[in-house]
C-alpha cells in the first residue's frame, strides 16, 4: 500500500493537460523498460477530459501506441456502440486518432453481445481475459498495470464501486457485475478493489466543487465500504490529481497539496 500524494492544479483544464503529460511520460518510460505499457482508462468528465488533452498533446507521438495495452476500470452494460459507454467515449476523444493494435484494446463486454444480457457472465469473461494477460510475478489474477486511472464521484465512488453496495465488499473476484447502481444505467461491470490495488500506480482524478467533500472524506481515514475511493491505492504510488475547487476541503496539514 502506498501513501497518497496530492497534486492540486489551478483549474480542471490545467489538471487535464498536466495529467496527460504525466501519462505520456509514464507510458514512454514503461515502453523503454519493458517494451510495452499497460494502462487502465476511466470515463466521466475528468477521464474524458484527460484523454481529450492527450489527443491534443504534441508529445503524444512519443508513445508507440501499438505497444500499449488498454483496459477499463468499469463500463456501463449497454450495447456496443452506445454513446454512454466509456469505451465509446474514449474512442471518440482519442482512440480512433492513434495507431493502436486492436488485439491490445480490451473493452469490457457490452450487452446484447456474446453473453446477451447476462452481466454476471460478461464480468466472468472479462476476469478471464485479465487472468490470461497476467504474467508470472504479477499480483493476483490481473496484469501489473503501469497506471490505473479512476474518476472520483461526488459520493466517493470509483469505477462502479458505490458506497455500501455488494461490489465494494468483494475480496475474491477481480471483476463483478453491479446491479442496482444509484446512477443510471443500473447495470455495470467493474474492477474490484483487489484488482485495482494490483496496479503499480493508481491515479485518482477529481475536479469541481461537487467533488470537494468526497475528496476530503476519502483522505480523512474513512473506511472503503463507506468511501470506496479511500480503498483505491497502488502498490508503488497513489496519486490524487485535483483542481483547486476539489481541494477546498482537504484535511489541513494531513495531506499538504503540492500545487502545480
Amino acid at each position: 500500500m502506498s501513501a497518497p500524494q496530492v497534486v492540486v492544479h489551478r483549474d480542471k483544464e490545467l489538471m487535464a493537460k498536466a495529467a496527460a503529460a504525466r501519462l505520456i511520460t509514464k507510458i514512454v518510460d514503461a515502453q523503454a523498460a519493458r517494451g510495452t505499457a499497460s494502462i487502465v482508462l476511466t470515463g466521466g468528465r475528468n477521464g474524458n477530459g484527460l484523454l481529450a488533452a492527450l489527443a491534443e498533446a504534441p508529445a503524444r507521438d512519443a508513445v508507440a501506441w501499438d505497444r500499449v495495452d488498454l483496459w477499463w476500470g468499469d463500463d456501463r452494460f449497454l450495447p456496443y456502440e452506445d454513446p454512454e459507454r466509456n469505451y465509446t467515449q474514449a474512442r471518440k476523444v482519442l482512440l480512433d486518432s492513434v495507431q493502436l493494435d486492436p488485439t491490445r484494446v480490451h473493452a469490457m463486454p457490452p450487452s446484447h453481445g456474446a453473453w446477451g444480457n447476462d452481466a454476471d457472465a460478461a464480468a466472468e469473461a472479462y476476469a478471464a481475459e485479465l487472468s490470461d494477460a497476467a504474467l508470472p510475478g504479477d499480483h493476483g489474477h490481473v496484469p501489473s498495470f503501469d497506471v490505473l486511472m479512476l474518476g472520483v464521484g461526488p459520493d466517493t465512488h470509483v469505477a462502479s464501486l458505490f458506497p455500501e453496495l455488494p461490489a465494494v465488499r468483494e475480496t475474491q473476484r477481480t471483476v463483478v457485475a453491479v446491479h442496482g447502481a444509484p446512477k443510471p444505467p443500473p447495470t455495470r461491470l467493474s474492477l474490484t478493489l483487489p484488482a485495482i490495488r494490483a496496479a503499480r500506480e493508481v491515479w485518482l482524478l477529481a475536479a469541481g466543487e461537487d467533488k470537494a467533500k468526497a475528496v476530503a472524506m476519502a483522505l480523512s481515514g474513512a473506511g472503503e465500504i463507506q468511501a470506496p475511493a479511500a480503498g483505491a491505492y497502488g502498490r508503488s504510488r497513489t496519486l490524487w490529481l485535483l483542481d483547486k475547487a476539489a481541494a477546498t476541503q482537504l484535511p489541513r496539514g494531513l495531506y499538504p497539496p503540492a500545487s502545480a
